[in-house]
């Protein structure tokens, strides 16, 4: 029982050590030839194995997409996830707009991948898509901190801070240009957003007529 036990233990280590390894060399590919340019028959030479072999770990090319989504949400999942050495709410959210832009400029692949719709026909599996919901759900947490809580303005952050690192990652690779501007747009996010919600006040109640019972 128990040399049945380790053998089903290592043949499952052995499997993931192989599957490991096939997404390892798929991020190798697309890093040189984009994600579009990942082929099964380049992917199976550049891990050093047949193709068929490729076929016994994922049945499709959407299948190698979908593993390495799954594993660079979890990455991104936990990059942001980091803890904080402050208690500042500002603070802690141009922390985390710093953590976006650094993890995404850092692999513009990667970035790709996760935030831009460049693979026809892919859609990432619930699994490995349930990282990036953790990760938006911290990041509403942080707004609320803020006191931002409003369904648009959570879409207002996303839209700017992906805006930055979109025109970096496209116009300025290695360079500032646009990610310098982080403290300064969640100024003017916080800024035009928290007056926003403080200036509403409760629709006054209708003057009851003379008389009316309370």
């Amino acid at each position: 029982m128990i040399n049945s036990i380790e053998t089903s233990d290592w043949r499952e280590a052995r499997r993931r050590s192989a599957h490991d390894a096939i997404i390892d060399a798929a991020w190798s590919l697309v890093s040189e030839e984009g994600l579009a340019g990942l082929t099964l028959r380049d992917l199976a030479q550049r891990a050093g194995i047949s193709a068929p072999t490729v076929y016994a770990y994922f049945d499709s090319k959407n299948a190698i997409y979908d593993a390495m989504f799954g594993g660079a949400a979890m990455d991104f999942a936990e990059c942001l996830a980091e803890p904080l050495d402050y208690d500042d709410a500002r603070a802690a959210l141009i922390t985390r707009a710093s953590r976006f832009s650094q993890f995404c400029t850092d692999s513009p692949t990667r970035y790709q991948l996760l935030f831009q719709r460049t693979i026809p026909g892919f859609e990432p599996s619930p699994e490995s898509y349930a990282p990036a919901i953790r990760a938006l759900e911290g990041t509403r947490e942080q707004l609320a901190l803020n006191g931002i809580t409003e369904a648009r303005h959570v879409d207002m952050w996303t839209a700017l801070i992906t805006g930055l690192v979109d025109q970096q990652v496209s116009n300025d690779l290695g360079g500032d240009r646009w990610t310098r501007l982080i403290d300064e747009s969640v100024d003017m996010f916080l800024t035009h957003c928290q007056p926003a919600r403080a200036s509403r006040k409760p629709a006054s109640r209708p003057a009851r007529p003379k008389g009316a019972q309370k």
